[in-house]
């Protein structure tokens, strides 16, 4: 534990105490405060004044106690009267309080100095309970748990010495994210203001330490405790139930680290327009995002299949494709938030829609959107709304059972619907895997799956944007090579650069014009068989801009410096790195020569050939 005065002071004059190995810039470390850290070291302060009383009475206790055996005459063993020095006072009573009882002194105590010890024993006792009653009462006190542990997650975060992510909120979005980015070897710290929520990161089964705190992300305090200061948090991701928190996380972030990308949920316009205020936040709003992807799905169901997949994390398995439903009208069950964005982008599509609102003043159309005045849980509201004949419906409340309901009325009156529906409990999920719902939203998956893909590969972010305007069969044809090379699981993603650092032995070779993704990706301990490896993209930057190939063929040429998005098993990506790396594995690869690999080997077989 560091020293509270001396810290408070440092950080009170903008000085750090882990400057980092660059050490963060003088306007970081003045502008960012830091009073949660000053209280994370001051537990001996709140240690020493819970426990200044009874130590006054052990101490008062003590020393009474030697200077009364220093008073009460003895005698020694010849009889001569005998009194004890103050070292001697001091070592008897320091083995007589701590209830050692080591008996060295070499004379007999007299009946008066036997009465005084006896009363030093018990005043002893008495005090040893007073101060050990203090201290059980202190290690139960919330105020000195919630120090102590702020205290634990202080240290953990000095402690990182790799890239991590500040995640604030730990929801189910926050889990699932954990858990993505804890897969890669990502090292994550969480804040979240409830208890409950922080505790389970210590049953969750991560591969790495998570440090958790128990604050409100709100104080920019908590956000510099958490490392939003510290030069190795790569991202700051907002993921509170709460817009206005995430509002206050996002600003914070903006104003006190403007260098630093910022994630922030919100399913409100206005809050996503303040947060465009500060800075230039990514910000994912469920209910929007849904309404792309149902437009996606109506377009394109392979492409929507594909976006899904490879958005769902490592190991997930390839998701059934929907079945498009044909022209015509649709029913929304619900016009809160999620209804008016999923209305507004089923009406951009050229789509009749008609609402279901308890709400609803008339039954007339209001802004060009037909409104029926009813509960969607009535099947005689459902015959008005026209479920008959209509060809999709969306249950979209914030109520799982009533959304399952709706379901379930307007299934029987039409057994054809193209039903999309909304989740919002994560303990409903089988219910909703029961029903077969064509197209789901769960506003936390749908966040964790969107900010994955955009914190793990940014390039994989750029290819999914990519992946509606290439048509369906092309994203039916990528899926189908995917399968072929990697099965029906989805294997890691990752990115590669070819330059010097990190294709060395591919230099020669990709300047001379020769050299074919399909030859690239040869096997380098058997050259016949080709790695189980896609290619997603290839990023190439010239002097008239970036050049974007998305899925490219074997047959496709690199160049040096091109930038490449895979798709493969830990095998694949190991032999690929061997043949990146490796010159005698390169050179199989390109010629199908065996050359040796060592130094010394190498010397050997040129002197022979010599």
């Amino acid at each position: 534990m560091g020293n509270p005065l001396l810290s408070f002071w440092m950080r009170l004059l903008g000085q750090d105490e882990d400057p980092g190995p660059r050490g963060p810039s003088r306007r970081l470390r003045r502008r960012i405060p830091m009073a949660s850290a000053v209280e994370a070291e001051a537990t001996i302060f709140l240690v020493l004044r819970r426990m200044r009383a009874p130590l006054i009475v052990l101490i008062t206790i003590f020393a009474v106690s030697v200077l009364g055996l220093t008073l009460v005459p003895g005698q020694d063993a010849t009889g001569a009267p005998y009194r004890m020095s103050f070292f001697d006072a001091f070592y008897f009573m320091s083995y007589t309080a701590s209830t050692i009882g080591f008996g060295e002194l070499p004379n007999t105590f007299t009946p008066a100095q036997r009465l005084w010890v006896t009363a030093t024993i018990y005043l002893t006792v008495i005090g040893w309970a007073y101060a050990v009653g203090t201290l059980l009462a202190l290690l139960q006190d919330r105020a000195f748990r919630r120090a102590l542990a702020l205290q634990h997650f202080t240290r953990k975060v000095k402690r990182l010495r790799e890239p991590f992510l500040l995640i604030v909120g730990h929801g189910r979005t926050g889990e699932l994210l954990c858990s993505a980015f804890d897969a890669l070897g990502r090292r994550v710290v969480v804040i979240d203001i409830a208890e409950e929520r922080i505790d389970a990161l210590e049953l969750g089964s991560y591969r790495g330490d998570v440090p958790g705190l128990v604050a409100d992300g709100r104080d920019p305090g908590h956000l510099g405790v958490a490392g939003l200061r510290n030069l190795r948090c790569e991202a700051v991701v907002a993921l509170t139930n709460d817009d206005e928190a995430n509002l206050a996380v996002a600003m914070t972030a903006a104003l006190l680290r403007p260098d630093l990308p910022v994630v922030a949920r919100t399913v409100s316009p206005a809050i996503e327009e303040r947060m465009h205020a500060f800075g230039s936040p990514t910000v994912v709003n469920p209910f929007n995002r849904f309404g792309d992807h149902l437009r996606i799905a109506m377009r394109s169901p392979a492409s929507y299949q594909l976006m899904t997949w490879l958005e769902s994390g490592p190991g997930a398995e390839l998701p059934a494709r929907g079945r498009p439903p044909g022209t015509g009208r649709w029913i929304v069950c619900g016009y809160g938030r999620f209804g008016r964005e999923v209305t507004a982008d089923l009406r951009a599509e050229g789509l009749d829609v008609t609402v279901v609102e308890p709400r609803a003043a008339t039954p007339e159309s209001h802004d060009g959107v037909s409104t029926i005045e009813g509960s969607g849980v009535d099947p005689a509201v459902l015959e008005r709304a026209g479920v008959a004949d209509a060809v999709g419906f969306v249950a979209g409340t914030d109520n799982d059972t009533t959304n399952l309901s709706m379901v379930s009325d307007a299934r029987r009156l039409n057994r054809s619907l193209f039903v999309a529906a909304r989740q919002n409990r994560a303990s409903s999920a089988p219910l909703f895997a029961a029903m077969e719902i064509d197209s789901l939203l769960v506003p936390a998956e749908v966040v964790a799956h969107e900010v994955f893909a955009q914190l793990s590969t940014p390039l994989l972010w750029r290819f999914l944007q990519g992946v509606p305007q290439q048509g369906d069969a092309w994203a039916a044809e990528l899926i189908r090579r995917v399968t072929a090379d990697c099965g029906r699981r989805l294997p890691t993603v990752w990115k590669i650069r070819l330059n010097q650092s990190e294709a060395p032995t591919l230099l020669g070779w990709l300047r001379s014009g020769e050299a074919r993704l399909g030859d690239v990706l040869r096997d380098p301990e058997r050259r016949e068989d080709r790695l189980a490896v896609t290619v997603l993209m290839v990023l190439r930057s010239g002097a008239d801009g970036e050049e974007c190939v998305m899925g490219p063929e074997d047959d496709f040429v690199l160049a040096p410096d091109d930038e490449l998005l895979l798709l493969g098993a830990t095998a694949a990506r190991r032999g690929l790195d061997l043949t990146m790396l490796v010159d005698a594995a390169r050179e199989y690869v390109q010629t199908g020569r065996r050359v040796p690999a060592g130094w010394l080997w190498r010397k050997l077989s040129r002197a022979g050939r010599t």
